[in-house]
């Protein structure tokens, strides 16, 4: 899947959190890493149609993308989306969380739904946890549902926005251990973490954003071993001073 950014800018309230972004390549497994409030997530969410750029353009594999809602909605369901609270509806069991948007965005029966939502929870081992309420769920648990939910409708690309933020280390061990088996299973995914082993060994490039910018993008060992910029340099300078 090409994404191609051509320009993109983005502003809130007059303030400009993205800038001048232009990006043009195939995603495999992309990390987009940088300090907070640098424009990940925003850059994210404009990616896959959760927000409008204020200016520029975005196309995929070569064709144009409409930010009129109509538009977007098309291509919304070509996608999965975890966010960073994994964002289940609490009310609901591990299997209808996953089983809701296959039914009410792409209009699969009750037993189709059930049947592929008790198929990919099996897969990221909850096959134990079916009836399970959130509540009940430990947070990587939990994370593994919205994994699952993102999974269900076999999107063309999985997006992950800091999926592991909240979550002790053991837990976030746990659901990158199923991002990384599902990359090498084929999965195509762009994820914005703060985990920089994560981003270096099981993705193949990494974008480095800094106070709205795209300063760097390129291969991960190379990123990680030759740093081009002061910026990037001291960015992992600082997150390995601390590292064992």
């Amino acid at each position: 899947m090409r994404i191609s950014l051509d320009h993109l800018c983005k502003s809130f309230d007059g303030v400009e959190v993205l800038r001048d972004i232009t990006f043009d390549e195939e995603v495999s497994a992309l990390a987009i890493i940088g300090p907070s409030g640098g424009g990940k997530s925003t850059l994210l969410r404009i990616i896959g149609g959760l927000e409008a750029p204020t200016s520029g353009t975005m196309a995929v594999d070569g064709s144009p993308v409409s930010f009129d809602e109509a538009s977007l909605r098309a291509y919304r369901a070509t996608l999965g989306f975890v966010f960073q609270d994994g964002g289940l509806f609490h009310h609901m069991t591990a299997l209808e969380n996953v089983a809701l948007p296959l039914r009410v965005v792409h209009g699969a029966s009750s037993d189709e739904a059930d049947d592929r939502a008790r198929e990919l929870l099996a897969r990221l081992g909850l096959e134990d946890s079916l009836a399970k309420r959130p509540a009940q769920l430990s947070g990587g648990q939990k994370q593994r549902v919205a994994i699952a939910r993102a999974l269900a409708a076999r999107p063309r690309l999985l997006l992950l926005d800091e999926p592991t933020s909240a979550l002790d280390p053991e837990f976030t061990t746990e659901v990158l251990d199923v991002v990384r088996n599902l990359a090498e299973a084929g999965t195509r995914f762009i994820i914005v973490t703060h985990e920089m082993g994560f981003a270096r060994h099981a993705c193949d490039h990494v974008a480095f954003l800094y106070d709205g910018r795209l300063l760097e993008y390129g291969d991960a060992a190379r990123l990680f071993d030759h740093p081009e910029t002061p910026e990037l340099t001291r960015f992992l300078s600082r997150l390995l001073e601390w590292s064992m």
